[in-house]
């Protein structure tokens, strides 16, 4: 936040007329990402700064926190002026109505040994407590037996077997320590910060002059070496220390901006806590950048809800995503390769598509229509386009026979002229404006009523019947800002779930049409991950954009997200073809791979150099199969992203933490993209010894010069691995998995490696132990249901 600010803006701010007030107020365009911290800036704003524990119940970890109340003020200095807080008076009356310092709610609850949360409230709360979308079951549970109670002089701590937390009377205080004692983090008042002249606000909350309603700032300490890692898909750099993060989802228009079509209200420190912030309201986080020893959660809500997590980021991955839920298992078919481009306008372009995609031999599952299928491009009516397409339902019944299923797009936006507008406005399905109207210049489905979903779902459903295998569920982040919901609530609470709302609908109901969970996704809020998956939307076609969809990737993996794709060579323009075909083999490691985008997409449209190369890509996917499955099913289990942040896997390796463009596929295999047209790279290995997947060269941990191999793009496998291959299959559906290949990467004559079955209930673990000059099985988890070859 800004403390430094002139006089003047002081003066002309408490001169305005309401007329300009309010025209300033409303200067913003449609859905611009509000700015929660311009708030705690504001001089016409009374801040209540948390002071003391007023009352606690240590059986019951609830009491009351003082709050005293101050006002920004000015000091000038040497032609200087200088903003901070200064103690204020009362200004309501009658004065008997209104406590001039509140004392207000405060709690702790224990969720598991691991977890704790804090709940704050900046006033009396009339809403009745509804279950929240984004935990699972609505709730969270608890767990209090895990912690042990104890006084201690000025406050009050609990133990578990993972960490404390403390919480001191005066001035209020709560501190969270690891297992060891070493103090993670701590709330900060303004004791903490009286050794700097920089004005620092505490943790407090904000009542607004505009129209009284308040904010919570929860401001937590930050450690000298501390680093921040998370909050959705972000594009910026990695390492969020430093910077000033607004989580509001936003149509991001590219991958190379602050802005986000998937924040999420999670982060991770590398101190060894997490931080998840359960609310749907927009959230500013400075995370150190204006002042580099405050973490300040600047909340819309008038309430602060927040879950701590404690332990690795393994652990605290485990922990968020048990209580906002795990990725079901996508079906074995979706990690096959999409063919797509924006778009196919016909039955004649998708068999077309199919024929070459089988005729060039590209492995692939998965045919996408885009915004062509109806009879307007981009007028989402959920029918095909019938002079366009003969039999849609027979086209689906033979691209499946040959091993593909059919993706569709579609969006919840219905513009005037779409036949639907009529019905969607007459039944009130859609948000009403904020003077209560309905449409605004497009019908917006509103999620929140019960009634529209069951409208939408049985549209989508439609679409399923025919045999569609999956709903391409685009856009979600225009949900309007200051529309009014079903759910009596504005868009302030309701913009950031409707992606939540959305994801959820189309995934619910194509797991009762088809048996399984998928969706094809650009927009999350907390709790999306439940409904994989998830793509990295609309990246230029330039290495840049290719360097910055791999950190949304990672930052989105951090964020409790299992799977993750992104379009394979750039959306915008058509791609290059040096950076298509590096592009691609980085694409072909992530846990699924589409390529989309202005065409040509396809391969073959390309010159044969470049469809061999992309063949070979595929190629290498279609035979790893069997590990990439066997790392879904692992990752979806514990709450782990397949693209893998290196220190997910080596939180004791320094190294690993300065890393933003490299990653881990799965637990075993690491993987260095070319960002640039040359061929070969500096590369960062963990302590230990890795094999190049490619050429079989040993390497040590540390930093190495690396080429890469015939396909362009370094890979190196963990020592003491067994890397389970398929033979080459065109489709998932041919694959024979009573026959798999087992690959050891040793240098000790041990290994080990991880199988899951499509017809399996649970993950295998095959070893392999070496005799003489070959490898033999040391176990066999199928009991010869599978033959294997060891190689």
């Amino acid at each position: 936040m800004k403390n430094r600010l002139k006089l003047a803006l002081c003066v002309v701010c408490v001169g305005l007329s309401t007329v300009v007030k309010a025209q300033l107020q409303n200067s913003g365009i449609l859905n611009e990402p509000p700015d929660i911290s311009k708030d705690f800036e504001d001089y016409r704003n009374t801040f209540y700064v948390a002071e003391e524990l007023a009352t606690f119940d240590p059986e019951t970890a609830t009491g009351t926190v003082k709050y005293n109340r101050y006002n920004f003020a000015t000091k000038q200095a040497f032609n200087n002026m200088l903003s901070k807080l200064v103690p204020a008076e009362a200004n309501e009356f009658p004065t008997t109505e209104y406590a001039a310092s509140p004392e207000l709610p405060f709690s702790i609850q224990f969720v598991t040994d691991r977890t704790i949360r804090i709940r704050m409230s900046s006033g009396p709360q009339f809403r009745e407590k509804e279950e929240s979308l984004m935990l699972v079951n609505g709730k969270a549970s608890s767990d209090r037996s895990a912690w042990t109670y104890s006084k201690i002089e000025g406050g009050h701590k609990y133990t578990s077997k993972h960490g404390a937390v403390e919480i001191l009377e005066n001035p209020w205080h709560v501190k969270i320590y690891d297992e060891n004692g070493k103090l993670l983090t701590s709330t900060l008042h303004f004791e903490d910060v009286k050794n700097t002249y920089t004005p620092v606000t505490p943790f407090s909350f904000i009542r607004r002059a505009d129209d009284y309603s308040r904010s919570m700032a929860a401001v937590f300490s930050l450690s000298p070496e501390e680093r921040i890692f998370g909050c959705g898909e972000s594009f910026t750099q990695f390492n969020k220390r430093g910077q000033k993060v607004i989580l509001w989802t936003d149509d991001a228009n590219g991958v190379q901006n602050e802005t986000m079509y998937k924040p999420i209200p999670f982060y991770m420190s590398s101190r060894g806590y997490g931080v998840f912030m359960h609310h749907s309201t927009p959230i500013t986080v400075d995370f150190g950048k204006y002042f580099n020893a405050a973490n300040s959660m600047m909340i819309g809500d008038d309430e602060a809800d927040i879950f701590l997590f404690l332990g690795e980021p393994k652990d605290i991955l485990d922990e968020y995503t048990s209580l906002t839920g795990k990725a079901e298992m996508p079906p074995l078919w979706s990690f096959g390769f999409w063919m797509s481009r924006i778009t196919y306008f016909s039955e004649k372009e998708g068999r077309e598509v199919a024929e070459n995609l089988r005729k060039h031999k590209i492995p692939s599952d998965v045919i996408h229509f885009d915004t062509g299928w109806f009879d307007v491009d981009w007028r989402n009516n959920y029918e095909f386009a019938g002079d366009r397409f003969d039999n849609a339902e027979k086209m689906i019944a033979d691209m499946q026979k040959d091993g593909f299923n059919v993706c569709l797009w579609q969006l919840p936006y219905f513009t005037p002229k779409n036949t639907l507008f009529p019905e969607i406005v007459e039944k009130g399905l859609a948000v009403k404006d904020k003077k209560g109207n309905i449409p605004y210049e497009d019908a917006i489905l509103d999620f929140s009523n019960p009634e529209t979903v069951s409208w939408y779902q049985d549209k989508i459903a439609g679409l399923l019947r025919q045999g569609v295998g999956v709903i391409k569920v685009d856009f979600g982040e225009a949900a309007p800002a200051s529309g009014l919901y079903h759910s009596g609530r504005t868009g302030f609470y309701e913009h950031n779930l409707f992606p939540l709302r959305y994801n959820k609908a189309v995934a619910e109901v194509t797991k009762k049409e088809k048996g399984y969970t998928l969706i094809w996704a650009r927009s999350t809020w907390a709790g999306s991950q439940r409904y994989p998956l998830h793509w990295g939307g609309d990246a230029a076609t330039s290495n840049t954009a290719m360097a910055a969809t791999l950190r949304g990737g990672l930052s989105l993996g951090l964020s409790g997200f299992s799977f993750w794709s992104h379009d394979v060579g750039g959306f915008v323009t058509k791609s290059p073809e040096d950076l298509y075909r590096r592009w691609t083999p980085f694409g072909m490691l992530t846990s699924h791979v589409r390529s989309h985008g202005e065409p040509p997409t396809e391969p073959w449209e390309y010159n044969e150099g470049f469809l061999n190369d992309f063949r070979a890509a595929d190629n290498m996917r279609y035979k790893l199969m069997p590990y990439i499955y066997a790392q879904a099913k692992h990752s979806s289990q514990n709450g782990l992203p397949m693209l893998r942040a290196m220190f997910v896997e080596y939180p004791d390796d320094p190294g690993s933490w300065l890393v933003d463009d490299q990653y881990l596929f799965g637990a075993s295999m690491l993987v260095a993209p070319l960002f640039e047209e040359v061929t070969e790279r500096d590369v960062y290995l963990p302590e230990g010894k890795w094999i190049d997947y490619q050429t079989g060269k040993v390497y040590e941990g540390g930093w190495h010069r690396i080429k890469a191999g015939e396909v362009p793009i370094v890979v190196l496998v963990k020592d003491g691995t067994v890397l389970p291959h398929i033979e080459l299959a065109q489709s998932t559906k041919d694959m024979d998995w009573r026959k798999l290949e087992l690959k050891v990467y040793s240098t000790t004559g041990e290994a080990e490696g991880k199988i899951y079955l499509p017809d399996g209930k649970e993950l295998k673990t095959v070893k392999a132990v070496k005799q003489g000059n070959s490898y033999t099985l040391e176990n066999d988890p199928y009991n010869g249901k599978v033959k294997w070859t060891i190689k």
